[in-house]
């Protein structure tokens, strides 16, 4: 199992839950979070005043799901955040060892 993790612009969040959907991820996991990478924030005026705005807004979108579904996962994801400018965001994946269905007590690939 992994666990991809997303970090998107806001704006783009339906359009990838939409290109989710289409490949077949049932269950999701969405964050509101801020940060920056290469970008380095951007600077803004506010009555007169200019200021330095460090964390700019992003969406945290985690899902897990089976190795074999990890590619095709990946390229829906990218097709529907990308839009070719700087801070589209970037895609973790990590390992899962194990994962439990609180419910019902599943565990493994039943779990998700």
């Amino acid at each position: 199992m992994k666990k991809i993790e997303a970090i998107i612009k806001p704006f783009k969040l339906e359009d990838v839950k939409e290109a989710l959907a289409s490949v077949g991820v049932e269950g999701m996991t969405i964050s509101e979070v801020k940060g920056f990478g290469r970008q380095k924030g951007h600077t803004e005026i506010y009555r007169g005043s200019e200021y330095k705005v460090d964390f700019l807004p992003k969406i945290k979108i985690e899902v897990v799901l089976s190795d074999d579904r990890v590619a095709p996962t990946i390229d829906a994801i990218v097709k529907a955040a990308k839009t070719g400018k700087i801070g589209d965001g970037k895609i973790f994946v990590t390992s899962i060892d194990n994962a439990t269905r609180i419910r019902t007590g599943e565990t493994g690939e039943e779990a998700i």
